[in-house]
């Protein structure tokens, strides 16, 4: 009997959000031209996550290269009983700032804008979050994937001290 595995970048597998959609003009000689930059995050609502941006003369277009770039760009984040996140943590991109703070069950994803998305799309279900600084959403997406992407779990920690998990937990 032959094993099959999941490739983690199978483009079918993923639910897609788009973040931001933007006219881009440049100005030559000849005149303006107009373009069109997309930012698209890609999840499985069960740890892995990814952000990716594209540009392109059309809309859909760049929704596509997001799109492909936000798969090759996925991450796996660790999710705590399967609805949460390990600690508060702040994540930094460019002058944006996001505060994720863990929370109990039945509190729902507090969170607005691209926070809220890139936290469901991660699989995350009780969390409660704060931007802070720019808000621009493209920078705001990745400071909150930077928060993910530093979560330590309980089991990472004990291992780093030397300890054992009870030891850590209290």
């Amino acid at each position: 009997m032959e094993k099959k595995f999941n490739n983690p970048r199978k483009q079918d597998d993923y639910r897609d959000e788009v973040i931001d959609i933007r006219r881009v003009t440049k100005v030559t000689k000849g005149g303006r031209t107009l373009h069109f930059s997309a930012t698209v995050a890609v999840g499985n609502e069960r740890g892995l996550i990814g952000i990716g941006s594209g540009k392109s003369n059309e809309v859909v277009e760049a929704i596509k290269k997001a799109r492909m770039q936000a798969v090759k760009n996925i991450h796996k984040i660790t999710i705590v009983d399967e609805r949460t996140i390990s600690h508060e943590m702040i994540g930094t991109n460019g002058a944006a700032k996001v505060m994720i703070k863990p929370a109990k069950a039945g509190t729902g994803v507090i969170a607005g804008g691209p926070v809220r998305t890139v936290l469901e799309l991660a699989g995350v279900k009780d969390v409660v979050s704060k931007s802070l600084g720019s808000n621009t959403k493209i920078n705001t997406a990745r400071a909150t994937l930077n928060a993910l992407l530093a979560q330590k779990s309980a089991s990472h920690v004990a291992k780093l001290r030397g300890k054992t998990v009870e030891e850590i937990l209290g």
